[in-house]
């Protein structure tokens, strides 16, 4: 029985070669200004598409269809690691930064694409402009903390939710009506505490299911192309970074990514709650009582 278990993991690991998923210290470290993603990370798990029993291949589907097999939901603690239609977002981490943003948001603009970028909070005060440029470009936005924390899910639930409010007050501060309806935890070090505040904060928690390791210096652009592209099928949410250190790799790749997957599938924006109320998108948002908008406002407290 034990050759036959790892016979079956050593054919998975095969079949799905590059995509990693991302474990905790990684990928990246607790952001501060002028932080700089790690450029080497430990191995990580072969990422594998997992519905129901085993690993299946997904058929295409119809634009706007959704996807029957798909369990959105099943990401660590609970999060969202699937749009639950063929639609495929990609997302962007760890801006807004002066050198990538810009280039990042005229890839994009070129090929008519929209996308989702999920936010530090230092960066977006810094910045406050390339927010707007975000917005205006018809991009969704999504919480990526105060300060890049690794750590944050392991924190109380009022320093959970302080990191949380601070960070999208920052947004807010540059972008007054654009909606913030999802959070990403930095490294994909989850836990359910983290899970539970976000979602309470009316953000809906976001994973991923292609991270082609943009993160990581040694990952050229051919790399970088190749993997998303063979690895992205209907429903992905791709993992990519505006941020974090220098994304000349990345910015490059998205010339390839972009035709290739606009020939494949429609690329959206994670839409916002409204849309997800009404049940677009395999009805991802979960209700509750407040969201990020509404949520009581809270200052600065550490003074940085």
């Amino acid at each position: 029985m034990r050759r036959m278990v790892f016979a079956a993991v050593v054919a998975v690991a095969v079949v799905f070669p590059a995509v990693v998923v991302t474990t905790p210290g990684s990928s990246h470290g607790d952001r501060a200004a002028g932080y700089t993603a790690p450029t080497t990370a430990a191995p990580a798990p072969v990422h594998r598409r997992e519905h129901g029993d085993g690993v299946v291949d997904v058929p295409p589907y119809r634009i706007g269809e959704v996807i029957p097999a798909a369990r959105e939901w099943d990401g660590p603690a609970g999060t969202v690691r699937e749009t639950g239609v063929a639609e495929v977002a990609l997302t962007f981490d760890d801006g807004p930064h002066p050198d990538w943003t810009p280039k990042v948001l005229a890839s994009l603009r070129r090929h008519g694409v929209r996308a989702t970028f999920c936010v530090v909070g230092v960066q977006a005060r810094a910045y406050p402009e390339l927010l707007r440029s975000i917005v205006a470009d018809g991009h969704t936005l999504c919480n990526h903390s105060w300060r890049h924390s690794y750590d944050l899910g392991s924190r109380s639930e009022s320093a959970i939710r302080a990191d949380l409010e601070r960070t999208n007050e920052a947004i807010r501060a540059a972008v007054p009506h654009a909606r913030i309806g999802y959070f990403r935890q930095p490294g994909g070090a989850w836990t359910d505490r983290v899970v539970r505040v976000a979602r309470e904060l009316g953000m809906v928690p976001i994973h991923w299911s292609v991270d082609p390791g943009d993160w990581n210096a040694g990952h050229g652009a051919a790399r970088i192309a190749r993997d998303v592209v063979a690895h992205t099928g209907p429903g992905g949410i791709v993992l990519l970074h505006d941020g974090g250190g220098d994304r000349g790799a990345t910015h490059l790749a998205l010339e390839s990514i972009l035709p290739e997957l606009t020939a494949r599938f429609r690329l959206i924006a994670l839409p916002p709650p409204e849309e997800e109320r009404r049940g677009h998108f395999g009805g991802m948002y979960p209700t509750t009582s407040r969201t990020g908008r509404d949520a009581a406002p809270h200052g600065d407290r550490d003074g940085t």
